[in-house]
């Protein structure tokens, strides 16, 4: 690749290319694909022009910043100005070679090269430079990449990427100088980055990222900070490569300082008609503990979402910190500064990172818009709200300096994530037996966040197909609007003797009556039918053998305040739902159903978390008996200890369950990590389940019924396997009756591929 100004030697008399006269024509030769017009365009020059050194140095660059040709040329032959240009080819194709870690979707995600468009030899060097650092993002240091140009006919090539992934670069050490306090082992376990180990292989966490080094710095800062080593620093942070370029060698300089017990803890407020005791219940620092940065920020956190909804738009909180003039005492003093806040507007909301998801589907998440009060507890929301869409790996907010200084901008960066799912499972469970299940299922349908999927299962007990399509913002309203059509088919010849098909259709719609309250209403017809009843069965399952219709109106309120609805680990919900069956149908009944959930974390990673939940039930016939197959049943993943149907009204002669028409179920459980390495996704859970079923329409004399406590405890474990969720529970029933079925172990274990 080259450039040239170049003047050939002129007849005897000729004037220089350089000499201020009038250029009389422009020619343009080379060209294959540009057209001779775009180059005099680019040029800015025309005939009239004198030939001066500055105009066509001018026209030179210009033809070079297009970055379309490999070679310019000038010359002058008379009065006519010659260019000659040598044009960059055609990217055809673009293939990696030699790549087995990464695939070529990634590896094309991260060229800026594409198909189709003008190769240029700096454009090379930088996609070069752009798949080795991913590669060191993977933890292979040790990677080469060779570009290889193949040239085609007519300009084009292929551009091969030849690549040598080397060895994994592991963590074989990690060393800290200057700590005094805690020892290796435990800063160890307070950073990302982890020494290489065969147990490991699930990880990534072993190989050296530079990134994750700097965010480990964070961390260790975080941990002193909140042990109340306020004065913490983290001097160095080096990563030293072995000689034979295999292994990283890390070592953190640290200086502790001193720990600092908390003094005196006060709220002090500037706003109008704020009475500072409305915040106290909020502080999380307490004298005499030791001092804790992490309950500092939680409590400016709650302190802010609080004022934010009693209507405070503009708050600015700090912490002061004061220590105590003695020295030895190492006491330090917090007080919290409630002020006005400068008035700051929303201006503009920019969205970065969504390749597939539409803006609106992002935006109608959003609890600020532009022109908007700025408000940090919305803004929380609206992260809240994003991550709970389940369609980004990461949502990252930040909000930038606007036009203005009473302006700001909200810049909201997410990383997608695959929503498209093509599952095929097989496991085990001791409720149903083998099963199997294949299911298609897209969560952001065409990026505009709608919901369809079609799911088969196949089990020792079960057989099901549901077709199900959801749109959360139906004809662009916030109304969750969705229909579902399923065919089930469950044979209970061992627990209850009969055979179940029920055929059906639903349509439902849900909106929001506030932030936290949503209501749902559906509709749901439902062909039931009993069939292959044993000749042993119970009376009461003879009875109800043949067809019926459920025509029911369902109507669900749910006030939700979890941190995360799809795996929350603080905050509580509660929810109501009737469910009313009436004509066309044929039954005529009508459930009410309490519940609600109760997070607690118990550590500040919140590895360690209490659960609290429990429901209670109730069905009242209205002048028709109500079916056994429309009752409610407890057992199994409902009531560990017990059987599936395990729990309630019996037969006493044939031992069938017969369901119950009022219920009451809860649980206790704490969940705790096992000591395992994180990325193994293993934890452990202590429980107690309690409850009571009973109450039956069933017009038989042989009924076993009673509304006793039962009451099981027990232990277990879940497992987030490469095969699939897996989960044991053994639980002992404490209290139970001599009719109950009780089951100490639970299993199950699925998997997608």
């Amino acid at each position: 690749m080259g450039a040239g100004l170049l003047a050939l030697p002129a007849p005897a008399g000729a004037q220089s290319i350089f000499t201020g006269d009038a250029i009389g024509d422009i020619r343009v030769e080379g060209t294959q694909r540009v057209e001779p017009e775009t180059v005099l365009s680019y040029m800015k020059l025309q005939p009239g022009d004198p030939f001066a050194a500055d105009r066509i140095d001018k026209a030179l660059k210009n033809l070079f910043d297009t970055g379309l040709f490999a070679d310019v040329t000038f010359r002058r032959e008379g009065n006519t100005l010659v260019v000659k240009v040598v044009e960059n080819p055609i990217i055809d194709k673009i293939a990696f070679e030699g790549n087995n870690h990464i695939d070529d979707k990634d590896l094309l995600n991260e060229v800026q090269l594409k198909p189709r468009t003008v190769l240029t030899q700096s454009r090379v060097q930088e996609d070069t430079t752009r798949i080795l650092n991913l590669y060191r993002r993977e933890g292979r240091f040790g990677a080469t990449v060779d570009p290889k140009i193949i040239k085609l006919d007519q300009n084009r090539v292929n551009l091969v990427f030849e690549i040598k992934e080397g060895k994994k670069t592991e963590v074989r050490r990690i060393n800290f100088v200057g700590n005094k306090s805690f020892s290796d082992s435990t800063l160890r376990g307070e950073i990302e980055t982890s020494v290489s180990a065969w147990y490991r292989f699930l990880s990534t966490t072993d190989s050296y990222d530079p990134d994750r080094l700097q965010v480990d710095r964070e961390k260790l800062r975080d941990f002193y900070l909140s042990e109340g080593y306020i004065d913490f620093k983290v001097i160095s942070a080096v990563a030293e490569l072995s000689p034979e370029q295999d292994a990283f060698y890390i070592t953190f300089t640290v200086d502790e300082g001193e720990r600092y017990r908390v003094g005196k803890v006060a709220v002090k407020s500037t706003l109008r008609n704020l009475d500072t005791k409305t915040l106290q219940g909020l502080v999380e620092t307490k004298t005499g503990e030791w001092y804790d940065q992490l309950a500092v920020d939680g409590t400016i956190q709650a302190m802010n979402d609080a004022l934010g909804t009693l209507g405070y738009a503009f708050v600015d909180i700090h912490a002061r910190l004061d220590r105590d003039p003695d020295p030895k005492k190492k006491v330090v003093s917090v007080t919290y500064n409630v002020n006005e806040g400068p008035k700051v507007y929303v201006e503009r909301i920019d969205i970065k990172g969504n390749v597939r998801t539409l803006d609106k589907v992002i935006r109608r998440e959003f609890r600020l818009v532009e022109g908007d009060a700025f408000n940090t507890a919305k803004l929380q929301r609206t992260r809240q709200r994003l991550e709970n869409l389940g369609f980004f790996s990461s949502v990252d907010i930040k909000t930038l300096p606007g036009s203005a200084p009473d302006k700001t901008v909200i810049e909201v960066d997410v990383a997608e994530q695959s929503t498209g799912e093509l599952s095929f499972g097989l496991g085990y469970s001791t409720a149903n037996g083998p099963l199997g299940l294949a299911g298609i299922r897209e969560r952001n349908l065409l990026g505009k966040g709608q919901d369809l999927q079609l799911n088969l299962s196949l089990s020792g007990v079960r057989s099901q197909v549901v077709l199900s399509f959801t749109d959360p913002y139906f004809l662009d309203r916030p109304i969750a609007a969705g229909v579902d059509v399923f065919d089930t088919r469950t044979s209970n010849q061992d627990s209850t003797q009969y055979t179940e098909q029920d055929i059906g259709a639903g349509v439902r719609a849900g909106y929001q009556i506030s932030e936290f309250l949503r209501h749902t209403v559906r509709y749901t017809v439902t062909r039931q039918d009993i069939t292959n009843v044993a000749s042993t069965a119970s009376l009461a399952i003879q009875q109800s053998q043949g067809i019926t219709v459920n025509s029911l109106i369902g109507n669900e309120f749910l006030y939700d305040r979890r941190d995360n609805s799809l795996a929350p680990k603080s905050g509580y919900y509660i929810r109501l739902r009737n469910d009313l069956s009436t004509l066309p149908g044929t039954l005529s009944y009508i459930g009410t159903r309490l519940g609600g959930g109760y997070y607690l974390p118990l550590n500040r990673s919140q590895s360690v978390d209490l659960r609290l939940s429990g429901e209670i039930g109730y069905l009242a016939d209205l002048g028709k008996a109500i079916p056994i197959i429309n009752s409610y049943y407890l057992g199994g993943d409902t009531f560990r200890g017990f059987q599936t149907y395990g729990i309630g009204p019996r037969d006493s002669v044939t031992g069938d369950a017969l369901g119950g028409k009022e219920y009451a179920v809860g649980t206790v459980q704490l969940t705790f990590p096992l000591g395992l390495p994180e990325e193994y996704q293993v934890t452990g859970h202590l429980f107690s389940d309690f409850g009571t079923l009973t109450g039956t329409d069933a017009n038989i004399s042989t009924i076993q019924d009673t509304a006793a406590l039962r009451l099981s405890a027990g232990i277990g474990f879940d497992w987030k396997s490469p095969f699939g969720p897996l989960s044991v529970d053994l639980a002992y029933p404490i209290l139970k009756q001599s009719f109950d079925k009780t089951q100490i172990i639970n299993f199950s274990v699925g998997t997608t591929f």
